[in-house]
């Protein structure tokens, strides 16, 4: 039996147990459903006993399975260690960063800088998506550490915030509220807003500061990229709510940036890792370099 228990078969039988579900798990892995249920089955065969209790909509682990389960974690994660060392040791420093679009224009340039210029032997490629998929993508080990904003419901993942960023009203240049030096934010709400849309984290944090103080504002029109919202509103189509970071490389004189009055909506950046998968040196090094910025001015 422990000839024919492979890996792989065990990497199966632990993605079955986080997802508790075999279309789910099979997606995940890339197989086909019958695949899996072969393979499951197999495991069961050569243990003796069912790892899983089939419910309709579900599988559970049975009393054997969460056995199973803690030892081919700890299999899989040593397996892992071992390789990751091995491979370190034969080859430069290399390190997959992922990052949120509302971030990485403005954040990166000078982390990286200042990064190259300590480790000039360590490679950091910047992987650019949704905090949706970052999430997913660091719990698969395809990217080594990510820089996102909070709040993350990331399941099984370390997430440690960094630093704490303001959120700036930016306005036309000449609109009637370009001339206060501050704005409260019930004086925005008669105002069309643009957006970016729902699939960015920054939506979501400037909706909920909306909601708290009982404010409502109509967006008119929504887009992807952050510098788009930015050159509309430049046109006069409406106002915005942005990061501070977006505003220290603005040149443009078509907009104005404005502090809100009274309590200032803003976001939480922080990196997430995964801390079941090998951390190399390089990456530590990255860490280290992260916990030691400080907001952008």
């Amino acid at each position: 039996m422990r000839s024919d228990l492979n890996l792989q078969l065990l990497e199966q039988f632990v993605a079955l147990a986080r997802t508790k579900n075999f279309t789910r798990a099979a997606e995940e892995l890339h197989l086909s459903q019958s695949a899996l249920s072969r393979a499951i089955q197999k495991l069961e065969d050569q243990l003796g006993q069912p790892v899983f209790e089939r419910k309709p909509r579900e599988v559970v682990l049975t009393e054997i399975g969460e056995l199973l389960l803690e030892r081919a974690k700890h299999i899989l994660q040593l397996m892992e260690h071992t390789f990751s060392e091995l491979s370190e040791a034969g080859r430069r420093g290399r390190i997959r960063l992922g990052t949120i679009p509302t971030i990485a224009p403005y954040f990166l340039p000078g982390l990286l800088s200042s990064f190259a210029k300590k480790h000039p032997d360590i490679a950091v490629i910047v992987q650019e998506d949704t905090t949706e998929s970052l999430i997913k993508r660091c719990n698969h080990g395809e990217i080594d550490l990510a820089i996102l904003a909070l709040p993350l419901l990331a399941k099984n993942l370390e997430v440690e915030p960094l630093f704490d960023e303001e959120l700036l009203l930016v306005v036309p240049s000449g609109h009637p509220l370009a001339s206060s030096k501050t704005v409260a934010i019930d004086a925005v709400e008669h105002f069309p807003f643009v957006m970016l849309n729902e699939a960015h984290c920054l939506t979501d944090n400037i909706a909920s500061f909306c909601r708290r103080k009982a404010v409502q504002p109509v967006t008119v029109e929504r887009t992807s990229q952050l510098a788009t919202v930015q050159e509309l509103v430049a046109l006069d189509h409406g106002v915005s709510i942005v990061p501070a970071m977006a505003r220290k490389i603005d040149t443009s004189v078509h907009r104005v940036y404005r502090s809100f009055s009274g309590e200032k909506p803003q976001r939480t950046v922080a990196m997430m890792w995964n801390s079941y998968r090998f951390q190399s040196k390089a990456v530590k090094s990255l860490m280290e370099h992260l916990r030691r910025q400080k907001q952008p001015k």
